[in-house]
């Protein structure tokens, strides 16, 4: 069909898919006691939304009412607890509307771990996930002085919180998140890198290494690396000079020794190769999609608060980067509802309402922080002093084909530029107005005084004519010398100077979030995040109350949808134009210059998956973080399907008909399935994939 003579509207008149509306009734829709609805459609949760956070506006709610309605209907999407519990408080009054944290910092005790149990519980009850730095705990047989014993280690606790989540997730309704982050200097690195090939374990995790330039460079020079922890006062006697190397630590326990930089003395326990660890991590990304990666220094490096916070752990999908007890809101703008005369060759983006969009969802953003229902009180504070959002887009990958610009394209990587400055900008602008309307973060109102590591790591400051002992403004540090923010100067450097001046309403603005179900339900089933769609026809699975295993829900991607709309009614895969490019299709140096070229204005961090074919080879794929390393990403993600280890959340019609599953009878005999086969068991219908699945790693009936 001639694309190029036929009149075209904006793609948000697309209808809404079956599955998406499904999922909307799931998830988001309220409902009362009795599971009977109280919405409508979606423009009643909309409203209700909506009239949540306009009521933070006091005597202005119904001059802000109607803005934040329109934001809604034009691409604004709150994250899931959002859209979920705001104004919800006559249904459900025990709920957050924070979708991630952080734990604070676990300290080598028992009474603090078991501590730590109890607040992750009641984090997970109330709707929100969270991320944990275990290496801060003493390596697997290690000496407790109390006890007179040897320790079990961080992953036998890790054990706890994960039978924890499964439990509360369980009665919930809702599969609890939690991630686990690990330093890769820790004796125990190696258990955690391999512990999920044990079946059933850690499955409620997504599992992290904290990597440091340090090891990169040993990496890179292959040279050997020593896995250490801190030395514990009793063992001073025990140990010589040369067992002992300086460390960031999180924590400088009672007994503990730190040098000048606050560097804390370790015991060597063991050393390895550097290149012999690279080989474990990326063997195990490589069959079982983890450990992730996140690279520490540069998290750190380029972290607003660097002043005031050091990070250790990340919430569960990576894109919010937090300080101890810290939280994060979200919200995605769903890129395809500024898509114009879609296919057509006067397809365009509609520049001014994205940036309309980006300031109203701003301020609402910011509201949610009066009523966001944390559970624990360091988790109120922490929210409340710094007001750290992360505003992100959604849907990139549809938006591109929409454009007809081909997914990791040169053109495909300007616009993503142009994307994330777009919202930067305006976001940065919203948060000068609303510290002049309604006050800065406290935070930023603070005075802070420099050390010597300060100085150090910020050598404008010395430049400038401070010195150590100097006490400066929380703003000016925030504004004039995060290594972030000098990048909004170099655009916008009267709005910078202002921010120093005046303060930020907020210490950080955006991140970029995996947004899988609210891509799905609210998006109509536009792309993840930053990601190509995962296939243009595929299965999700979902877990559904009262069905024994995983649920696949056919859906289309939103760009084929869309096409089938504007375009040609009956098209299928076969028939889609070039530029219609899928995850399969995009190679990995594609998949990282993408996300590259997002993070230069996200100020946080993005959850990003380079996913890889099933028969992609290793030698290729091991040097992948390498180059995520060389980009100054902050971290990186891999997934390649592979059926002898468990399903995604996504999964290809080809992958399933292409594996075969072997059940074992109770007879003895065996009976080899394809994957999308289906099959009764227990008097319920399961595909053979699922079904093993639930079998092999113990979910089976427990949902």
């Amino acid at each position: 069909m001639d694309t190029s003579t036929t009149e075209f509207h904006s793609a948000d008149e697309v209808p809404l898919q079956a599955p998406s509306r499904e999922i909307w009734d799931s998830k988001y829709r309220l409902k009362d006691r009795h599971q009977r609805p109280v919405e409508q459609d979606v423009t009643d949760t909309y409203e209700r939304v909506a009239r949540a956070l306009a009521a933070v506006e006091g005597d202005q709610a119904d001059v802000w009412l109607p803005k934040f309605r329109w934001a809604l209907e034009n691409g604004a999407i709150p994250a899931g607890r959002i859209l979920s519990n705001a104004g919800a408080d006559d249904y459900k009054p025990a709920v957050s509307l924070i979708n991630c944290t952080v734990s604070r910092t676990i300290h080598d005790n028992m009474h603090d771990i078991l501590d730590s149990v109890v607040d992750a519980g009641m984090t997970l009850k109330s709707g929100a996930g969270i991320g944990y730095d275990f290496s801060t705990l003493r390596h697997k047989g290690a000496f407790v002085f109390g006890a007179g014993a040897g320790t079990n280690g961080p992953l036998a606790f890790m054990d706890v919180h994960d039978k924890m989540c499964f439990t509360v997730a369980s009665a919930g309704g809702r599969r609890g998140a939690q991630m686990a982050t690990f330093d890769v200097g820790h004796p125990d690195v190696e258990d955690f890198i391999q512990a999920k090939r044990e079946p059933g374990r850690l499955r409620q995790f997504n599992l992290s290494l904290l990597i440091t330039d340090e090891f990169i460079e040993a990496v890179k020079q292959d040279t050997d690396w020593h896995l250490a922890f801190p030395l514990h006062p009793a063992e001073k006697p025990d140990v010589t000079d040369d067992d002992i190397i300086y460390r960031d630590w999180p924590v400088v326990e009672e007994g503990y020794t730190a040098d000048d930089e606050g560097r804390v003395a370790c015991r060597i326990v063991s050393t390895v190769k550097a290149r012999a660890l690279w080989d474990t991590i990326m063997r195990a990304t490589y069959d079982y999609a983890e450990p992730g990666f996140i690279l520490i220094d540069q998290v750190n490096r380029m972290n607003n608060n660097w002043f005031c916070e050091e990070i250790r752990a990340t919430n569960p999908c990576g894109e919010q980067p937090l300080p101890p007890e810290g939280a994060c809101l979200l919200g995605s703008v769903n890129l395809t509802r500024f898509v114009l005369e879609p296919f057509s060759d006067r397809a365009r983006f509609d520049w001014d309402r994205y940036r309309q969009v980006v300031a109203i969802f701003t301020r609402m953003l910011d509201n949610v922080v009066e009523i966001a229902g944390l559970p624990l009180e360091g988790q109120r504070r922490e929210l409340e002093a710094k007001r750290r959002h992360g505003m992100g887009f959604l849907g990139l990958g549809s938006t591109l084909t929409m454009l007809r610009m081909p997914y990791g394209s040169p053109e495909s990587l300007t616009f993503t530029d142009e994307l994330g400055r777009a919202l930067a900008v305006e976001g940065w602008r919203q948060a000068l107005e609303l510290a002049r309307e309604k006050g800065m973060a406290p935070v930023l109102a603070d005075a802070y005084e420099l050390t010597p590591k300060m100085l150090r790591s910020r050598p404008q400051l010395k430049a400038d004519g401070y010195e150590v002992g100097d006490r400066v403004p929380g703003r000016i540090l925030h504004a004039r010398y995060s290594e972030y923010m000098r990048r909004i100067a170099e655009v916008e450097p009267e709005l910078v100077t202002a921010l120093a001046e005046q303060g930020a309403r907020f210490t950080h603005h955006s991140s970029i979030a995996p947004t899988g179900t609210i891509s799905l339900s609210m998006g109509n089933n536009a792309s993840n995040g930053i990601e190509p769609s995962f296939s243009h026809r595929y299965f999700r699975n979902v877990i559904r109350s009262g069905k024994k295993t995983k649920d696949q829900v056919e859906v289309v991607s939103f760009e084929l949808a869309a096409y089938r709309h504007f375009v040609a009614p009956d098209a299928v895969e076969s028939d889609l134009p070039d530029y219609f490019v899928t995850a399969e299709a995009v190679t990995p140096e594609q998949h990282v210059a993408v996300q590259a070229a997002a993070q230069t204005w996200i100020d946080s961090a993005i959850s990003k998956t380079v996913n890889v074919p099933t028969d992609f080879p290793y030698e290729q794929f091991k040097d992948l973080y390498l180059q995520a390393y060389e980009k100054r990403l902050k971290g990186c993600t891999t997934f390649r399907f592979n059926p002898e280890a468990f399903q995604g959340v996504l999964v290809r019609e080809t992958d399933l008909q292409n594996t075969t599953y072997v059940f074992e009878l109770e007879n003895g005999e065996t009976l080899e399935l394809k994957g999308d086969e289906k099959v009764i068991y227990d008097g319920e219908e399961h595909t053979a994939a699922n079904l093993y699945e639930g079998l092999k790693e113990g979910t089976y009936g427990k949902w």
